[in-house]
C-alpha cells in the first residue's frame, strides 16, 4: 500500500529536509532535452517537481542551466518551497549544479536528497527514503532493489562540507558515498522505478516500458 504523504507539517514530523533537483544539462547523449520529455502526462521536469512538493521535504530548489527561459514557466509560480536558480557554470559538470543547488538552500536543513531530472521518482519512493532516513538519524542513505543500489541519495548536513567540495573531476556524489560507504543505510524498496536513469533513447524506452507495469507500494 502506498505510504500516506505528508505536504504539510501533519503527522508530527519536522520538515527540515531539503531537495535539490539538477535540471540544467545539455542532454548532448539522449539528444533531446530531457526535462522536456513525455513522463506521465507531463514533462520531466513537471513530473518531478510535482512528485517532490508532495512529500514532506521543507524546500525544493531546481537548479536550471541550459535552456532555461523554456523550463522555468514550466515551474509552478506561488509555491513558497519551490525556488529555481540558474547555474551559470553549467556547462562545467552536474558537480557545478550540485554545488550551486545546496548554496541557494535556505539555512537550517538537516539532510538533502539530490535528484536529476532524468531520474524520476514518485512521491512515495522519496517519501518512504525520508522516513527512514529521519527514523535511522542516518549520515547517508540510500535506496536499493534487488542486490542494487539506486537513486536518490539522501546526504545528513554533517556530510555538507564534503558535498561542497565536489568536482568533476573527484567524480562529483560518487566520491562522497565510496568515503562514507561505512555509513550507508541501504533501504530496500519493491519497485526498479529506484534504478531508472535516463541516459540515452533506449534508456527512456525501457524505462516508460517500465512505468507501464510497475506497482505502487
Amino acid at each position: 500500500m502506498t505510504p500516506a504523504l505528508l505536504p504539510r507539517r501533519a503527522a508530527g514530523l519536522p520538515l527540515s529536509g531539503a531537495a535539490v533537483l539538477l535540471a540544467a544539462g545539455e542532454s548532448t547523449r539522449m539528444g533531446e532535452l530531457k526535462a522536456l520529455l513525455p513522463w506521465k502526462g507531463s514533462t520531466l521536469l513537471e513530473y518531478q517537481v510535482g512528485q517532490l512538493l508532495r512529500t514532506s521535504l521543507a524546500e525544493v530548489v531546481v537548479v536550471l542551466g541550459h535552456r532555461a527561459q523554456e523550463l522555468r514557466p514550466l515551474l509552478p509560480r506561488r509555491e513558497p518551497r519551490l525556488r529555481a536558480i540558474f547555474n551559470r557554470r553549467y556547462r562545467r559538470g552536474k558537480s557545478t549544479s550540485v554545488v550551486a543547488g545546496l548554496k541557494a538552500l535556505r539555512p537550517g536543513w538537516s539532510f538533502v536528497l539530490i535528484l536529476g531530472v532524468d531520474q524520476p521518482r514518485p512521491a512515495w519512493v522519496l517519501e518512504r527514503l525520508l522516513r527512514a532516513h529521519r527514523d535511522e538519524g542516518a549520515r547517508l542513505t540510500l535506496p536499493s532493489h534487488g542486490g542494487r543500489r539506486g537513486h536518490p541519495p539522501l546526504f545528513a548536513a554533517a556530510l555538507g562540507p564534503d558535498l561542497l567540495a565536489i568536482t568533476e573531476e573527484s567524480q562529483g556524489l560518487r566520491e562522497v558515498v565510496q568515503r562514507h560507504k561505512r555509513d550507508i543505510q541501504q533501504v530496500k524498496l519493491g519497485t526498479p522505478l529506484v534504478l531508472v536513469n535516463l541516459n540515452t533513447r533506449e534508456d527512456y524506452d525501457r524505462a516508460r516500458r517500465l512505468l507501464a507495469t510497475a506497482r505502487e507500494g
